[in-house]
């Protein structure tokens, strides 16, 4: 059976738009989704990313968060028949603010899997506000509960299997262990690819401020150097069919470059029978 990857709408939130595209739209505010990806298909459900906290978490960073009840990850996940105790892995592209705020709606034999890297940018205190205290406390009681946390430890593999036609790969942007999840479907390979780009619009599409030919734009994200950013989304857009980031509609890509945009969720498995009506080209 082919692999599926289904949208779950955690809510939005609004922040400043240069955060999302550097030197872009200073001091104006922007609305953006919060996704996380739903697996199915293989031997269990996977879960990619659990979404923010609540709404009054993001105002330690001076965003406005907008969860409604719809958006609550119960909700989400039964939308596809799926509860959380069905649940056997959820994958973090990174562990920030608006992407591991409830892993504990789950049970302890749901497994978390991170990088290592990342767990342990989240307790250096370099970027404190991005790695709220209840969600990384809530890690550290998985690390110590047996089968309840997984590591990968992705610089030195580059890769690892979770199940067949599922691994993750390091991103090498974004965050110091950020990683991207790579999904086999029937039509080429997709990869949600956490937070390594923000806006495919004015990033890639038509990349403000940009002249030079398939150079895209870098996020107003500090943690790495720009080259470092600009070659993570560069090796996105040269092998990979679909990409799915946190916080834009997915896309199609062929030849680096973006043919065609998701209206709405990915329609059972990503394949040339989806409904021309669903894709939107550009």
């Amino acid at each position: 059976m082919a692999l599926e990857i289904k949208i779950l709408d955690y809510g939005d939130i609004e922040l400043e738009n240069s955060f999302l595209v550097l030197g872009h739209n200073c001091g104006r505010t922007r609305r953006v989704p919060v996704y996380g990806f739903l697996i199915l298909g293989g031997p269990w459900p996977i879960l990619v990313d659990t979404g923010y906290r609540d709404n009054a978490i993001m105002e330690s960073l001076g965003m406005r968060g907008l969860q409604f009840h719809e958006n609550m990850i119960e909700n989400q996940l039964a939308r596809f028949d799926v509860k959380p105790g069905d649940v056997r892995y959820i994958l973090h592209t990174h562990l920030h603010i608006d992407h591991a705020g409830k892993d504990d709606h789950f049970p302890m034999n749901t497994t978390s899997v991170i990088n290592r890297r990342e767990l342990e940018c989240s307790v250096s205190g370099l970027m404190h506000p991005q790695y709220p205290k209840p969600d990384i406390q809530h890690l550290i009681e998985r690390l110590h509960t047996k089968d309840a946390l997984r590591f990968l430890d992705l610089e030195l593999t580059d890769g690892e299997e979770i199940c067949p036609g599922v691994w993750c790969e390091p991103a090498n942007a974004h965050t110091e262990g950020s990683m991207n999840v790579v999904v086999e479907t029937a039509d080429g390979l997709a990869n949600i690819c956490g937070d390594v780009i923000y806006d495919f619009q004015d990033q890639i599409i038509d990349p403000v401020y940009q002249v030079s030919d398939l150079e895209p734009h870098v996020t107003g994200n500090h943690a790495g150097s720009k080259r470092q950013e600009k070659a993570a989304i560069k090796k996105l857009l040269n092998n990979y069919r679909y990409l799915c980031p946190i916080h834009d509609k997915p896309a199609l890509i062929e030849n680096q470059k973006v043919i065609g945009r998701l209206e709405g969720q990915i329609p059972g498995p990503i394949s040339q029978s989806v409904p021309k009506r669903d894709w939107f080209p550009v």
